[in-house]
């Protein structure tokens, strides 16, 4: 089973890398573009679980290894079963 997991910064921490994209695409002309928020993606192969294990332990992953709590939210989702 593959799970794709994003990690970003909570809208309340400044993303500084965020920033000076959106500057640079300004820069290039791209007025439109109001704000860039950057993150992670993981792709994690997972074996020997059904969809119901898999549901419980991705959050778990996500929250006690690839995200920090506490300036950090994830979301996950199931590409293949």
């Amino acid at each position: 089973m593959k799970v794709r997991i994003l990690v970003s910064l909570k809208e309340s921490v400044l993303d500084p890398q965020g920033q000076t994209v959106r500057n640079a695409l300004h820069t290039l002309g791209y007025q439109a573009v109001r704000d860039v928020r950057q993150g992670k993606v993981f792709e994690i192969e997972l074996e020997g679980l059904d969809r119901s294990e898999a549901e419980k332990i991705v959050p778990e992953i996500a929250d006690r290894v690839l995200a920090n709590p506490i300036i950090e939210k994830f979301s996950w989702e199931i590409l293949e079963a």
